[in-house]
């Protein structure tokens, strides 16, 4: 069964469409230069509107201790996601579960990154472009991951309705994420866009499970 996160949540009523659809975990992005960042008074807000048993997932790019620790205290996150340069010791610091995500390129090492960051609970996957630190809709070569990594891989990085069937074949993720792939403008999400790439996960899960 795949899971599926949908990131760069910026309103309730996005909120409330993609849990209703049947996403896993709803990623805010604390990261100021983002066009889907969300300040700390509104994820507070919009922490409160998560429904049970979906997990809240927050994204840091470089982010000071304080800062991290500052969002800790207001908003009530199941998971960090660290996006930039961080060291496995300052991932695993603040005593939460932590994805690591790597930008793919040819050249990077995914076995050394699932050494380093052992403790992390996945590997979040997205597509290198100078420049930016993810959310670019731009997908990468998936032949570039080794099937014997040893983390769940998360699949990030232009993944939308009509290629993630194809991405979970190849593939075999533990989770997909989405952000621009199901977006009508940057930080706004489209929920026909938003239901067509769950069913699209779903129908996979169940022709491969069969």
């Amino acid at each position: 069964m795949t899971r599926i996160k949908i990131c760069g949540i910026t309103r309730e009523q996005d909120l409330h469409t993609v849990a209703h659809s049947g996403a896993d975990a709803i990623g805010f992005v604390f990261y100021e230069k983002s066009p889907r960042h969300v300040s700390l008074p509104q994820a507070t807000e919009l922490a409160h509107a998560v429904p049970p048993f979906v997990s809240l997932v927050g994204l840091f790019v470089n982010p000071s201790v304080e800062s991290v620790h500052e969002v800790l205290a207001q908003v009530s996150l199941d998971v960090l996601q660290f996006h930039g340069e961080e060291s496995p010791q300052f991932c695993a610091q603040f005593g939460m579960p932590y994805l690591k995500a790597v930008r793919v390129k040819v050249g990077v090492d995914l076995l050394q990154y699932a050494a380093e960051y052992k403790d992390a609970q996945g590997l979040l996957l997205d597509a290198f472009v100078e420049g930016t630190q993810g959310g670019t809709g731009e997908s990468f070569d998936w032949s570039l991951i080794p099937q014997s990594l040893p983390l769940p891989v998360i699949l990030s990085g232009g993944l939308h309705a009509a290629n993630v069937t194809e991405a979970i074949k190849q593939v075999r993720p533990y989770a997909v994420d989405v952000s621009s792939g199901v977006e009508a403008q940057k930080g706004i999400k489209d929920a026909a866009k938003v239901a067509a790439f769950i069913n699209e996960v779903k129908s996979i899960d169940v022709q491969l499970s069969r």
